[in-house]
């Protein structure tokens, strides 16, 4: 392969062997009683994040998004029927690529969600 061949794909190539670009973005959101942080929670559209969920209740929760999770692309982890689901204490991730959009979120858990347990996911 002749030099100038080599020189035109060393930018390419050192694009996709970038640490960066092969390590997702980390996001931590808590469940607490009747709060979620960040408020709200704001991402990247299409680029790969892992969301780490850590209930810091003694009680159980859950992450509600139908909407978003159906449309962002799941690498790790699962949110069936598009909610992640905690016991007290617990922690789980999901790792995704998110579609641009604004989501509602909410915990379904009887009357979590009135008494504002509710935020909104911003994919811009």
């Amino acid at each position: 392969m002749s030099a100038c061949r080599l020189s035109a794909l060393a930018p390419l190539l050192l694009l996709t062997a970038s640490p960066s670009a092969a390590q997702p973005a980390a996001q931590v959101i808590n469940l607490s009683s009747f709060a979620y942080s960040p408020q709200p929670i704001q991402l990247r559209a299409g680029q790969p994040v892992t969301l780490t969920f850590v209930n810091r209740s003694n009680s159980g929760h859950d992450f509600t998004a139908r909407n978003f999770f159906a449309n962002a692309r799941i690498v790790s982890g699962s949110a069936p029927d598009g909610e992640v689901e905690l016991r007290g204490g617990e922690t789980k991730s999901i790792t995704l690529v998110p579609r641009a959009g604004t989501y509602g979120v909410h915990c379904s858990h009887f009357l979590h969600k009135q008494m504002g347990m509710r935020t909104r996911i911003y994919v811009r």
